[in-house]
């Protein structure tokens, strides 16, 4: 056996015995053989080792809702393959020009919508890991590949991030090409990266993003905001003592911290988004539904029937509602001064049970308005990891990734630092 073939022996050893317990990747017959081919291809490519790019040999998870050449489309789904089947996504060949090898497809709540999949926290497996992301974030968790793409349409990469312990980043609402995903609600489908921490995210960041112009850290911390009102008492009272204590722990750093009175209307803003939402996810699924709708789960049946019920007119108004919220929110951060909005990433540690993936509250706001946000990695109040949300300026993605080390500094584990 050549080296390509012992490392993809290896790799397809760690990710069969860590899933055993986690059940983060979708079954694969010769997951083995295809990444010895893969390797082998990659060393081909690039024989020269210093001439290798930034993901040279890195496995990536994929999220089985995005297409990569010789690997079914499931989307957790009961329909047959070949009715999901499409062009390999843009995203997945820019891993494979950065170096990186498709490790397997991670399991996803059916279509990235609601119905949980086999997925378990790696940290507890009686515990969500979250959705729909469920596979990629628990995958890197448990140190079974150290790479992962997912998506997010209202809290499926922050919210799985916090609830498995690891960093997950939501770019700007399109700067990363969602060709080749199945869509889940088109007008807020984001592709995002999980690693173990914020240089790992950053490096996959600037190989799949448009347009990618590194910032050099430097030129002071950035000014925080913590944004009051009754977003942020939808967090439970284990999050938000821990938020507190995670904003103390800013502040000691040295970071300005001000809280700013923002999103008053909460729950009118939850409402746009749900009207959207459902009314994209019912015309996605039109034609699949149509056809296999007794395949579909209860779960996705219901969020498919909320969306027909939603009318074309109810839809336009929440569209204009929500390019008025997303002014807002930008005139409010320019108003008091604020970089970055800081908040807790998850009501709470991940809920005991795998029937559902958790709220996505404290991701809403921030997907409506199209912002890019992070969760990183912050120290335990409890057994279970709660991480912290960095939320930047619609397209400041590289600004928000180069303060991000400060902070990740300031919370994280003792020893980690």
């Amino acid at each position: 056996m050549d080296s390509h073939g012992r490392d993809a022996a290896t790799l397809t050893g760690r990710i069969d015995r860590l899933d055993v317990r986690i059940h983060a990747f979708v079954p694969e017959p010769d997951r083995e053989g295809r990444l010895a081919a893969e390797a082998s291809a990659a060393a081909a490519r690039w024989p020269d080792a210093a001439a290798r790019p930034p993901l040279y040999g890195i496995p990536v998870g994929v999220k089985d809702i995005v297409h990569a050449a010789g690997l079914d489309t499931r989307a957790g789904s009961a329909l047959p393959p070949e009715a999901l089947a499409g062009e390999e996504a843009t995203v997945v060949r820019r891993l494979k020009d950065a170096g990186a090898l498709v490790a397997g497809k991670t399991v996803t709540a059916e279509f990235a919508v609601l119905a949980p999949g086999p997925t378990r926290n790696p940290h507890d497996p009686g515990h969500t890991p979250g959705g729909s992301s469920s596979g990629s974030a628990a995958a890197v968790a448990a140190g079974a590949v150290p790479l992962a793409i997912g998506t997010q349409t209202v809290g499926s990469m922050i919210r799985p991030a916090a609830y498995c312990g690891v960093t997950g980043f939501k770019p700007t609402y399109g700067r990363i090409p969602m060709d080749g995903v199945i869509a889940n609600a088109p007008s807020f489908d984001t592709l995002g990266v999980y690693a173990a921490d914020v240089a790992g995210v950053a490096l996959a960041a600037a190989a799949v993003c448009d347009d990618w112009r590194p910032v050099a850290p430097g030129g002071g911390l950035p000014v925080l905001g913590v944004p009051g009102g009754p977003y942020l008492r939808c967090a439970g009272s284990e999050a938000l003592d821990a938020f507190d204590a995670h904003v103390g722990l800013l502040r000691e750093a040295g970071f300005e911290v001000r809280r700013v009175p923002v999103m008053d209307d909460f729950e009118q803003i939850r409402a746009q988004l749900f009207t959207m939402n459902r009314y994209e996810v019912a015309r996605t699924h039109a034609g699949w539904f149509a056809e296999y709708s007794a395949l579909y789960r209860p779960e996705t049946v219901a969020a498919i029937r909320e969306g027909q019920a939603v009318t074309a007119r109810e839809y336009a108004r929440a569209v204009r509602e929500r390019a008025d919220f997303q002014d807002r929110v930008a005139s409010a951060a320019s108003a008091h001064g604020v970089d970055l909005w800081v908040t807790p990433a998850a009501t709470g540690p991940a809920p005991r049970g795998l029937a559902t993936t958790g709220s996505s509250v404290m991701c809403l706001p921030w997907s409506h308005a199209g912002l890019p946000s992070l969760c990183v990695r912050t120290r335990r109040a409890g057994r279970l990891p709660m991480g912290l949300q960095l939320v930047g300026g619609r397209g400041a993605d590289e600004r928000l990734l180069a303060w991000a080390p400060a902070l990740e500094a300031a919370v994280a584990e003792p020893g980690r630092r």
